[in-house]
């Protein structure tokens, strides 16, 4: 069985290469609120974090047009090999994931919030599909249920898409995404951060070093 694979949601270059020495960093998610936060050109941070992290990194379109979402599309996934399109989940999106699924590019389609989208984007040849946990949970629904939804029907028949839970506000959403069967997480770096927290951690080490520190001993 292929383990839950952590990204990074950010495009912090700088916070990404500092986390990626973690060992535990297996891609990076970006979009274009994430990309005007950092105020530097989208090429550039694309090719810093590709640079960074060996894993797949995506960048996502700001066309809502097929034809330049596909020209959009080939321009940055000719940044590195390892980048993966974003695409919204509209109808012009799953014709453009169609496309580069024949072209042997790698796709990201977002803003999912139905198991009927995920269908619909599996059925395009979409390589992830990202489900918006807490954006449901916002407005009254449950996003780690779509999370289950998604697992059923992709393994009933099959689907070689990979459920790329996002949204993901605290610790509990994300051990909710892998007891759901989630493929991968994206995460804000604080939550990331977050995943390594406990109390009790906390507390028993500041036990064993005050121990420690009373043998007087160095190792």
């Amino acid at each position: 069985m292929v383990p839950m694979k952590l990204f990074i949601d950010s495009a912090d270059a700088a916070l990404i290469k500092d986390l990626a020495t973690t060992g535990l960093v297996d891609g990076v998610t970006t979009n274009p609120s994430l990309i005007a936060k950092s105020g530097r050109p989208i090429k550039e941070v694309i090719a810093e974090i590709c640079a960074a992290v060996e894993g797949p990194i995506s960048a996502e379109v700001a066309a809502t047009d097929t034809a330049t979402m596909l020209s959009e599309g080939r321009k940055l996934a000719a940044i590195a090999d390892n980048v993966v399109v974003k695409l919204p989940l509209t109808m012009d999106g799953l014709r453009a994931t169609a496309v580069f699924a024949g072209e042997g590019i790698s796709t990201n389609v977002t803003l999912c919030f139905s198991a009927a989208q995920a269908l619909l984007a599996a059925k395009a040849g979409a390589t992830f599909v990202s489900p918006f946990v807490g954006r449901l949970d916002d407005h009254g629904a449950d996003g780690l249920e779509l999370l289950h939804e998604i697992r059923a029907i992709y393994d009933q028949y099959g689907y070689d898409t990979s459920i790329l839970a996002a949204s993901l506000r605290n610790v509990g959403h994300v051990t909710g995404a892998a007891l759901a069967g989630a493929d991968a997480a994206t995460l804000p770096p604080e939550t990331f951060s977050a995943l390594v927290k406990h109390p009790l951690t906390d507390k028993g080490l500041d036990a064993f070093l005050k121990d420690w520190a009373a043998t007087g001993q160095t190792i």
